[in-house]
């Protein structure tokens, strides 16, 4: 029989004193340490649908759908597959809302029984449709967010001036829904680039 070294009869010795090295969970949630790279979520308020998110992650984790014709209006679903994610944190990386609109964690027990049905997590944003042809443009947020970063210079398209007014409800939308001539009245226009290049061709 061999007997038991010093180092193990002092660790015998601290545990009796001090307790088990385990932690006690269930009983006491575990705290990840800072650094712990826990599940990624949207946060519904800053993220302005802009899928540089999606366009990042490695193992497409995150998509998105486009729904124009909705009995709530245009919308784009952000969605978030938990189940695939690998936890990488690119997604927050490359967030253009200052690393806001999705961020990691903390996260870590994350076992479910219906895959199809918890295994995601999604946010609806409101899409912004081009006024001729109906096309998604992008999300009403992102369209803001890019005014306010550039500032003055939005006022060179009224794609992204025109976002900003209403949002401030400035502009009358019973005057835009008049012009519809399908001529220069057209330009002033929250329009997708085909058809911005469109009005600007036949009109010039």
């Amino acid at each position: 029989m061999k007997l038991p070294k010093t180092r193990e009869l002092k660790e015998a010795m601290a545990a009796v004193i001090k307790g088990p090295y385990t932690a006690k969970f269930p009983e006491v949630p575990h705290r990840p340490h800072p650094n712990f790279r826990g599940q990624p979520e949207f946060d519904d308020e800053k993220c302005v649908g802009c899928l540089a998110c999606e366009e990042v992650c490695p193992v497409g984790a995150i998509a998105h759908k486009d729904i124009t014709d909705g009995k709530e209006g245009p919308k784009r679903i952000m969605i978030h597959y938990t189940d695939v994610c690998i936890f990488c944190g690119q997604c927050e990386a490359a967030c253009i809302a200052d690393h806001e609109g999705i961020k990691r964690s903390k996260d870590w027990e994350l076992s479910f029984f219906d895959r199809k049905e918890e295994a995601l997590e999604a946010i609806d944003k409101e899409l912004q449709l081009c006024e001729i042809c109906g096309s998604p443009i992008a999300c009403k947020g992102h369209l803001r967010w890019i005014s306010e970063k550039i500032g003055e210079l939005a006022y060179s398209t009224p794609t992204l001036y025109l976002p900003r007014l209403r949002s401030l409800g400035i502009i009358d939308e019973n005057i835009v829904g008049a012009l519809k001539d399908k001529g220069r009245s057209d330009r002033v226009k929250i329009l997708c680039a085909r058809c911005r290049r469109e009005t600007t061709l036949t009109t010039s």
